[in-house]
């Protein structure tokens, strides 16, 4: 990890855990710097990538305060890799947005996958499919399947953007998971999803798609309805539930 990087992950959790509300004044570079043991220009460049992401603002001749607007995707990303809570909206959000992706992924996937991607999938599926028979997680198996259908669309982009919901949902996907059942229903619904692709039969993948992503949408927001926590202001108002 980087200087900077690490100085962030000391940074943020900083900031979060007073609950600084939006536009609210923090320490400045100095007490900043003097906190963290770093000089002035190690923590003007960790906030100067907060900065970008939207966490804080710093205005000329004032001070650092924290952002007046909703962070920026990247930085929920951020959170999640450091284990801070996201809050339920965040959480609910994005799962709606994992949808909308998804399914716009696997119509493109059957128009446009190679054999390569063909290849990838079923590669995965050989090693998911040996760990849910085990009864071991296949947590990481369904993140590289999902991300193989986005590869196949063969839009760069768009893979690059769709990768930070599942940086976001890594923690998510590891208790979801746990279960043995969900492992083995899951890989059943992956492989009904890849010969739908292989045969690019969109219509068919779509559909297989929009069920199985509504199954796992049902059991976050049950676990959100049940969950009560305090907010994290400088996000969003609203009830903190695990990443």
């Amino acid at each position: 990890m980087s200087d900077r990087n690490s100085l962030v992950a000391r940074l943020v959790p900083f900031l979060q855990l007073r609950q600084y509300e939006r536009g609210e004044r923090v320490p400045s570079e100095r007490e900043l710097a003097e906190r963290f043991a770093v000089s002035r220009g190690q923590i003007r460049e960790a906030l100067s990538y907060l900065e970008a992401l939207r966490v804080i603002e710093r205005r000329a001749k004032s001070g650092v305060f924290m952002a007046s607007e909703e962070a920026s995707v990247e930085a929920l990303a951020l959170f999640a890799e450091l284990g801070l809570p996201l809050d339920a909206e965040d959480v609910r959000q994005s799962v709606e947005m994992r949808k909308i992706h998804e399914i716009s992924a696997i119509r493109l996937a059957c128009e446009r996958r190679s054999a390569e991607n063909i290849a990838r999938l079923h590669e995965i599926l050989e090693a998911e499919g040996r760990k849910a028979q085990a009864g071991d997680s296949i947590a990481e198996d369904d993140r590289l399947f999902h991300s193989e259908i986005v590869r196949a669309t063969q839009n760069t982009v768009f893979f690059r953007i769709v990768n930070i919901f599942y940086v976001i949902s890594k923690k998510r996907r590891t208790l979801y998971f746990q279960s043995a059942d969900r492992c083995r229903r899951s890989h059943g619904e992956h492989i009904a999803m890849f010969e739908a692709i292989e045969r690019q039969d969109a219509a068919a993948a779509t559909a297989l798609m929009e069920a199985h992503l509504e199954g796992v949408d049902s059991y976050w927001h049950g676990l959100i309805d049940k969950t009560t926590t305090r907010p994290r202001p400088a996000l969003r108002t609203g009830r903190r539930v695990s990443s």
